[in-house]
């Protein structure tokens, strides 16, 4: 039953009282005088209105009374000592010591060491295509061949010049030397035998020039055989045989070499001092790359060089790093993540990423006391690395945090283990696999026993 309800009977309990004192009240000058005089009627109820409103007075505040008392009586708080703050379940870990690697990581694009687009020096019809698109050459391998037949007749006619002017210059020779003969016997004019000296040099001349002829030539032929200057992979061709080729063509194929390969990825210009202090000190510098979803590692290798400016429009710079690329993961023009690796950090104190809380205090833990109490430890940082992190000071070996539901707790909160280090503990104490997932253990108020119905 409600408090409305019962304040609605007390009220019908006083409104009763009410109508059964009227009539006794009115009656009582009939009963004493027997029939009534009209004129002392009116005096008679005059004198019972003071009686009734001390009556209705009284029987209200007794019921007021009566309704208050029992509301505040059924609202109070239960008598007793007071109820114990619960223990917040939290996940915690062990600080232990660990490695941490300093990396640093940066966008790059597969760059292939030789890109070379395949053209001809000489003009010519393009007589044969000797690849395949796609093809995988060895340098010297015979990617196409020039008509080499005008070359060739235009060697074979300057070597039948060089004949003609080697025949002339074995001739001038003879005829200077018998000028100088007869010059000391004053035979012969001193003119003559100079000219004679002059036009066998002017033959010399001529020889020259036709040895350079023929090397043309020779050149030429050369060039009508397109070779493959390096090992790599052939691209689609370019033009087809039967076409007459010449050097301002775009070219015949584009030749990309694989193995080796290089990655160039930027860096912040921040990371730039520390880079060049392991350069410096002749420490090799890994890179690993991984592909554009940043999941699947693709290739190790290690820094070529550094560029010798920082773009200052991004603030970066550049670094080339060279990889084998035997199982040619990686393609050229590929989208890839680079990271570098600069040193090793190897026996330090680190924790896990999800312990660190920042606020107020700053950079903070909160540590699990002995006796399942947290309090605030300020802590500093090192290098991040795979979701853990180094802790510089702060923390010790052994030392129990806060890994989850930091955001229940404060300075001095009771807590208990719900999760430990991935592993759940059950009601009874007892290990269960947590199989990657933190089982949370129930309430502890909803395991508190309910005191019964009734009691204070």
């Amino acid at each position: 039953m409600d408090d409305r309800s019962r304040t609605v009977e007390n009220d019908a309990a006083g409104a009763f009282l009410l109508r059964e004192a009227e009539p006794s009240a009115e009656a009582k000058p009939d009963t004493e005088k027997g029939a009534p005089a009209a004129p002392e009627s009116e005096p008679a109820t005059r004198k019972s209105s003071p009686l009734r409103s001390a009556i209705l007075i009284v029987l209200a505040a007794g019921i007021a009374f009566a309704t208050y008392h029992f509301v505040t009586a059924e609202r109070a708080p239960p008598s007793g000592p007071p109820r114990h703050a619960v223990a917040q379940p939290v996940g915690a870990t062990t600080i232990a010591l660990g490695d941490i690697n300093v990396v640093v990581t940066g966008l790059g694009t597969v760059t292939p060491l030789a890109n070379i687009t395949v053209k001809t020096q000489v003009n010519g019809q393009l007589m044969e295509v000797a690849f395949t698109e796609g093809q995988i050459v060895k340098k010297g391998d015979l990617l196409a061949q020039i008509d080499p037949r005008p070359y060739q007749l235009a060697q074979a006619q300057y070597e039948g010049q060089l004949v003609h002017d080697q025949g002339l210059l074995d001739q001038a020779r003879n005829d200077m030397t018998r000028y100088q003969t007869l010059l000391k016997q004053n035979s012969i004019a001193r003119q003559t035998a100079e000219d004679q000296v002059y036009l066998v040099k002017q033959y010399e001349g001529s020889v020259k020039t036709d040895q350079a002829q023929i090397d043309t030539q020779k050149l030429n032929l050369t060039y009508a055989r397109i070779v493959s200057p390096i090992d790599g992979r052939v691209g689609l061709r370019l033009v087809d045989p039967g076409n007459y080729v010449q050097t301002s063509d775009a070219g015949i194929a584009v030749l990309t070499q694989l193995h080796p390969i290089s990655v160039i990825f930027t860096v912040p210009e921040d990371d730039i001092p520390q880079i060049m202090a392991q350069t410096k000190a002749g420490a090799p510098l890994e890179v690993t790359i991984y592909d554009r979803a940043n999941i699947n590692k693709l290739a190790v290798g290690k820094v070529m060089t550094i560029d010798n400016q920082i773009d200052t429009t991004t603030g970066t710079v550049k670094i080339r790093a060279e990889f084998q690329n035997l199982d040619d993961k990686l393609f050229p023009n590929q989208f890839v993540n680079a990271r570098l690796l600069i040193r090793s950090l190897n026996g330090i104190v680190t924790a896990p990423v999800t312990a660190i809380q920042r606020g107020a205090p700053g950079t903070y833990v909160y540590l699990i006391g002995s006796d399942n109490k947290v309090s605030v430890r300020k802590i500093e940082l090192g290098p991040q690395e795979n979701g853990n992190v180094a802790v510089t000071s702060g923390l010790a070996p052994g030392d129990r945090v806060v890994v989850d539901g930091a955001d229940r707790l404060r300075e001095g909160a009771s807590v208990f283990v719900a999760a430990s280090d991935g592993v759940a503990m059950n009601a009874s104490g007892a290990v269960d696999a947590a199989q990657g997932k933190h089982q949370r253990h129930p309430d502890a108020a909803a395991q508190a026993p309910r005191p019964p119905a009734g009691a204070p």
